[in-house]
């Protein structure tokens, strides 16, 4: 075979290659207010930003516990207005940033477990790429956080933000 004829075989695509689609299409940030969520938010947008993805910015509502079970309407509605303050503190941002840069995101919300809320929204949305936070409770360096399950369904790129 001649060198050209190499050339040809290598520039082939793969079986199964998109052709048309460059870089992620889909940024998933999770938010949940602590300072590394923020950061890995602030990431993904930039990430979402140079790539032109959408950026879903997405916070899961704790579900409850039995011991807080009898409290049930206070909690929920607390994590109700923990969203909105998220969503509220989102567009403020944006504001900020608008005449400098634009990404095109959308906040989600919706209860359950991080993990599971997390992995549900991503694999709806066909998400590219999966940002979090590095988690700051002591518990979750030995029973596993979010972050590391998430690495470890190995169903997207994870980036876990300091």
């Amino acid at each position: 075979m001649s060198n050209e004829s190499d050339a040809a075989e290598a520039a082939t695509a793969p079986e199964g290659f998109e052709l048309g689609t460059d870089g992620p299409k889909v940024i998933v940030a999770g938010l949940d207010g602590s300072e590394s969520s923020w950061r890995a938010t602030a990431y993904a947008a930039g990430l979402a930003r140079r790539q032109g993805a959408l950026l879903a910015v997405v916070y899961i509502q704790p579900v409850l516990g039995a011991a807080t079970a009898l409290a049930g309407a206070v909690v929920e509605e607390t994590t109700q207005e923990i969203a909105d303050e998220l969503l509220a503190a989102l567009r403020e941002a944006e504001e900020h940033v608008r005449e400098v840069w634009r990404v095109d995101w959308q906040f989600l919300t919706m209860r359950g477990d991080p993990y599971t809320g997390l992995a549900k929204l991503a694999d709806e949305l066909r998400a590219d790429a999966v940002v979090v936070g590095v988690s700051e409770q002591a518990g979750h360096k030995v029973i596993g956080s979010v972050a590391v399950r998430l690495v470890k369904a190995g169903r997207w790129p994870v980036t876990v933000v300091p």
